[in-house]
């Protein structure tokens, strides 16, 4: 078993020193590539060296070493990551079948070999040959010898290396990790007369990789990347919030490859269990359309309330927006907000239209009726359908229809005009007077 002594001569040929100079470039999808310069002893021909203060969700065969400038040739043999952290459950099962110590809460010492452990009780074997167990949750002092050989107190990669010079050098290394991400924040306010929207951004940033990134450079990616495979799954934590800035200056952003990147202009910390948030661009306000949808399909009772804009230059938009959740809001007339209601959407490119469901209107009323249905043939079928709207608001509303219909259709009879959006889906426009009911019937033969 190594002892306690040459375990910190171990670790005193490990790195600890802070990065010089830290890249981080977060994903939308749980993933962050770093790359860090350190400054490394190095010892000429091959030696070992202990890389510590890496992710605890690092992908180990994603790791690249470069050596910028200068004649020394250095080139990395063998590479093992250890995860294997320090911890009282890791301690009691490298001690099985070892002498330990253990104090109770009355003060009484238990010496002897530790033959089992398993959460709620430690079973030992005493020098007379008599087994103990002992309640673990008596126990307030354990007393190991040493630290047990392959236990470490962070992740850490060990290194074979060989290197054609000595002295220190600086070493720029790169890898991936998962534990990182980031998704957009927006938060919409409508004017009076719901005509117009004022739009911020904020990125909000997660980092549960097991590791804080200080004073890096930060790039953010926009944009759906292809995995080759899943990687690990993020590990639980309490993540905190830290406060929005509207001071700060918003990040730069570029066409990358075909995503978009959003670099920060100023070093920031991202601290390892925490969310972190910051402004993505300066507010911008944009003409904005309210919309009642009704579609039977997904709520035949309900008509929708959607704000629809087209992000572009003409409207007061026309910038890339990135994937991520919109909540809207509406002043009252004593100037408190009031929350209409929250929507996801999808990387949007600029001159796309966006559709932002807010919510249900609550005065109009719908319901769709089947009121007839007849075979023509095996294939063949006809329908006769009514869709009811009753209008109980005090100001006209249009109502917008979209029906499904699977199998290639054909409108017989209606008495609203109709148009065709795809395949199988029709759509009517619908306009109700304040305080009164419209009526949608059609006939339609479909064939399957």
């Amino acid at each position: 078993m190594r002892t306690l002594a040459s375990f910190f001569i171990i670790l005193s040929c490990a790195v600890v020193a802070q990065a010089a100079d830290v890249a981080v470039t977060v994903y939308n999808n749980n993933l962050g590539v770093i790359s860090e310069t350190r400054s490394l002893e190095i010892k000429k021909g091959t030696n070992r060296l202990a890389f510590t203060d890496v992710p605890a969700l690092i992908d180990a065969a994603s790791v690249r070493v470069e050596l910028p400038g200068g004649k020394n040739k250095l080139t990395i043999l063998e590479q093992n990551y250890a995860f294997d952290l320090v911890g009282p459950e890791q301690m009691y099962q490298k001690y099985i079948d070892e002498q330990i110590e253990i104090v109770d809460e009355d003060g009484k010492l238990y010496t002897g070999k530790l033959l089992a452990f398993n959460g709620g009780a430690i079973t030992l074997l005493d020098a007379s040959g008599k087994v103990k167990i002992v309640s673990a949750s008596k126990v307030t002092e354990v007393n190991f010898p040493a630290l047990p050989d392959g236990l470490i107190t962070r992740p850490t990669l060990f290194w074979l290396y060989n290197s054609s010079a000595d002295g220190k050098q600086d070493i720029r290394v790169g890898y991936q990790t998962s534990g990182l991400s980031w998704n957009a924040e927006y938060v919409g306010v409508l004017n009076e007369a719901e005509t117009s929207l004022g739009l911020s951004g904020w990125s909000s940033i997660n980092n549960q990789s097991g590791k804080t990134y200080e004073n890096a450079t930060l790039k953010l990616i926009a944009g759906d990347i292809s995995r080759a495979q899943d990687q690990l799954i993020i590990r639980g934590g309490r993540a905190k919030e830290v406060a929005l800035s509207a001071m700060a200056p918003g990040f730069e952003e570029k066409q990358f490859f075909e995503y978009h990147m959003y670099t920060l202009p100023r070093k920031a910390t991202v601290a390892d269990k925490e969310i972190k948030q910051l402004s993505l661009f300066d507010p911008a306000t944009s003409a904005v359309k309210k919309v009642y949808m009704y579609k039977p399909e997904e709520n035949i009772k309900q008509v929708a309330v959607v704000v629809e804009f087209k992000n572009s230059q003409q409207t007061g938009l026309g910038m890339p927006l990135p994937a991520g959740r919109v909540r809207l809001f509406k002043a009252d007339t004593d100037g408190s907000m009031v929350l209409l209601g929250e929507d996801l959407i999808d990387h949007t490119p600029k001159d796309e239209k966006v559709d932002l469901k807010v919510g249900y209107a609550f005065d109009i009323a719908a319901e769709e009726r089947l009121m007839s249905h007849k075979s023509i043939s095996d294939r063949v079928e006809e329908r006769e359908y009514e869709i009811e709207f009753r209008n109980h608001k005090k100001e006209a509303v249009t109502i917008s229809v979209e029906k499904k219909l699977w199998g290639t259709f054909e409108i017989l009879t209606t008495n609203f005009q109709h148009k065709r959006k795809d395949a199988n889906t029709m759509t009517f426009d619908v306009p109700v007077s304040a305080d009164q009911t419209a009526v949608v019937k059609y006939k339609v033969r479909i064939t399957n």
